[in-house]
């Protein structure tokens, strides 16, 4: 029997992205982005059509079956463009200006993003989602093409008017001074400001915050943030604003309530119905926000629930070597949330009577339903007020719930699954590494610390060269794209809490030599850029401080280099993060809910930095008294070393704030400093308590 053969093969066949092979067959002549895409526009005298997109991004997967797919919309691209395909998973450089260039045109961004651009590289025009005829108030996507192909070719005048405009706000928007504010005024008013933005825009009923846009994204990194000014004010607002969101976004819609994790975002302010698909980093910042809000509170719900979103990601997120996939699609045979989606019918017969009795109202299932006459699982009522209502003991219906979750995920998993994006991003796994080993080291969980670590393994063997150079993406065995920024630095702050997790002195000499190499590759005057002085040549080499769905590169290079200040005793590295925090002076001080990743970085500088080192001895009860409560406490101010005495020898050269620490009187024993000061030693519980609370 002949093979089938696809009727269109383009050059994107040879590409390793997922997004990309999804558009190999589409008669559009795609190109990979190259040099040979803008060597063919220059000799053909034609523009290029740059599209950006990602593989599990709705609109991007509509615009393809809508335009993209169409042979007579294919051949007028053509025919007058040469037209370049882009993940903005393996080129965020080339994604954020082809963003800020539709930004300058005074456009919303949003993917798929569609930029025109000159064989030089100059854009001049672009917008997101083109319908293929005439609506939602949009022009078609052939009538585009056809104004932009006419003006190419009759008014190159205006189209380089365009460009040099666009340019020129791109390098606004790109380029920082060395320092738009002295380090003397940078005060604690910047998170003061932040927080009372976040108050302001707090939803009292639902949860969460009311921005602009109508789409409720989980904050996770702001809850972070609030968690900090808690600490330092015990102001209630600000734990009860991150409270009652955590609870909200886990019991809602937009969580996964069979599978585990965390959707996008939601379509509505109830957190009910999610655009469906789960990114790696949103998940990872939620594992953070859960674990931080244990610690604050001891409250064990929070604990549970950063543990089912970790059980997702390993059942369903995590490659054969131990490193973690990119995302999982919103559709599925082409219809989005299909796959997480009930009917009342279909729950009663899988479950039987009694488990049904109690799943069906606990998840608010109705013969209706709540979304396209099926039902999003969400929860509304808390279990022991549903038991008390049904005359049930509480124990019982809890375990009702949990026969009946394994149920419908076994019948789940027999569903055709939407598309995994299994490309392997060294910054996304950095964010997972992270809260997986802050979650091992605050749980005691060793288990979790070691699948840590076995991703960083992973990192390290496929992903970084002999010179030390990190790569940004792997998959199907080929590990390609100078890493950015954030690669580094994401992996940086990933070693600093394996090391704190584990003790090993290899991850802090790991975190050094990735921040050498930001400094000599990355450095600027005054924050760090977002690519290497080695890399491609874009029009702008861009820095920037934002804090969006992740946080920035220069966020965590501070944080990094704060830490590594600490543990190695070397203020070269502290004036390095003063340096990034006077760049976004001005951002921080008044504009704190685009740089809540930042402000914790500021607030740990702020806080006095306290440098902490306990010594203890092996097999002793007072000596796991101390560990545990650096392990478990809630110190966002502080940098942690651990050390047996026996050990101080073979490691205080890799962490020098452990040099010269022993033990007093026999006791296992802490060392607290604090801007430049070193405390007296203490050994007991109460006292280490004390000293770390101080401000």
């Amino acid at each position: 029997m002949t093979p089938h053969k696809a009727p269109y093969t383009n050059q994107l066949i040879h590409e390793k992205s997922p997004y990309l092979l999804q558009h190999a067959h589409n008669p559009v002549n795609w190109h990979p982005w190259g040099p040979e895409a803008f060597q063919l526009a220059r000799d053909k005298n034609l523009p290029l059509l740059v599209s950006i997109g990602y593989a599990t991004c709705h609109w991007c997967h509509v615009m393809e079956r809508e335009s993209f797919e169409d042979p007579v919309l294919a051949r007028q691209l053509n025919e007058n463009f040469v037209a370049i395909k882009v993940d903005r998973e393996e080129r965020p450089d080339v994604d954020s200006i082809s963003m800020q260039s539709l930004q300058a045109l005074g456009q919303q961004g949003g993917w798929p993003l569609n930029v025109f651009i000159t064989p030089e590289g100059i854009p001049f025009y672009g917008g997101t989602y083109f319908p293929p005829v005439r609506r939602y108030n949009l022009p078609s996507f052939s009538d585009v093409l056809a104004f932009l192909s006419n003006t190419w070719k009759n008014e190159q005048e205006k189209i380089s008017r365009q460009g040099k405009a666009i340019i020129q706000a791109v390098r606004n928007m790109s380029i920082r001074q060395p320092a738009s504010g002295p380090v003397e005024e940078l005060t604690f008013e910047g998170e003061n400001k932040a927080v009372r933005l976040y108050g302001e825009h707090y939803d009292k009923l639902n949860h969460g915050f009311m921005f602009q846009q109508q789409n409720k994204f989980p904050p996770s990194m702001g809850l972070s943030l609030l968690l900090r000014h808690y600490h330092r004010t015990a102001d209630p607002a600000s734990r009860a604003m991150v409270e009652g969101t955590l609870r909200a976004m886990k019991d809602g819609g937009i969580y996964d309530q069979i599978g585990g994790g965390l959707a996008r975002y939601s379509t509505d302010y109830h957190w009910l119905v999610p655009h469906f698909e789960k990114m790696l980093y949103d998940n990872s910042l939620l594992i953070i926000a859960m674990i931080e809000t244990f610690q604050v509170t001891g409250d064990p719900d929070f604990a549970d629930y950063a543990r089912d979103i970790m059980e997702y990601i390993d059942r369903d997120m995590t490659s054969p070597e131990g490193a973690f996939f990119s995302a999982e699609d919103a559709d599925s045979e082409g219809v989005e949330g299909k796959f997480y989606v009930w009917t009342r019918e279909e729950i009663e017969s899988l479950l039987g009577r009694q488990t049904a009795s109690v799943v069906i109202p606990y998840y608010n299932v109705t013969e209706e339903g709540n979304f396209e006459e099926k039902n999003i699982l969400n929860v509304t009522t808390p279990l022991p007020a549903l038991a008390r209502k049904l005359g049930l003991p509480e124990d019982m219906a809890r375990e009702e719930v949990k026969r009946g979750r394994k149920k419908l995920l076994e019948a789940r998993s027999l569903r055709i699954r939407p598309l995994r994006d299994d490309k392997i991003l060294t910054s996304w796994n950095g964010l997972m590494i992270g809260a997986m080993a802050r979650a091992g080291r605050v749980l005691d969980d060793p288990e979790r610390i070691r699948r840590a670590a076995r991703a960083m393994e992973f990192i390290l063997l496929r992903l970084r060269t002999g010179d030390g150079k990190l790569l940004r993406r792997y998959r199907d065995g080929e590990a390609r794209y100078d890493g950015y920024l954030f690669d580094y630095t994401s992996i940086a702050v990933a070693s600093l809490d394996l090391y704190e997790a584990t003790g090993d002195v290899r991850y802090v000499s790991l975190a050094k030599e990735l921040m050498d190499r930001v400094e000599d590759k990355f450095a600027s005057d005054g924050a760090y850029y977002e690519t290497a002085i080695d890399g491609e040549n874009l029009i702008v080499r861009q820095t920037s401080g934002y804090d969006g769905v992740e946080p920035s590169g220069n966020s965590n290079a501070a944080l990094a280099l704060l830490r590594l200040g600490a543990l190695l005793a070397d203020p070269a590295c502290i004036a390095r993060a003063e340096k990034i925090f006077c760049a976004f002076h001005e951002e921080l001080m008044e504009w704190g809910l685009n740089s809540s990743s930042m402000l914790q970085a500021l607030h740990l500088y702020l806080g006095g930095l306290k440098e902490v080192a306990v010594i203890g001895k092996h097999n002793d009860p007072e000596t796991e008294i101390l560990r545990r409560a650096i392990r478990t406490g809630f110190y966002p101010n502080a940098v942690f070393a651990f050390c047996y005495e026996d050990e101080i020898a073979s490691k205080a050269a890799a962490v020098p704030l452990l040099a010269g620490r022993k033990t007093v009187d026999g006791k296992p024993t802490a060392w607290v400093c604090r801007l430049g000061t070193c405390l007296p030693p203490v050994s007991s519980l109460e006292a280490l308590t004390r000293l770390l609370n101080y401000e």
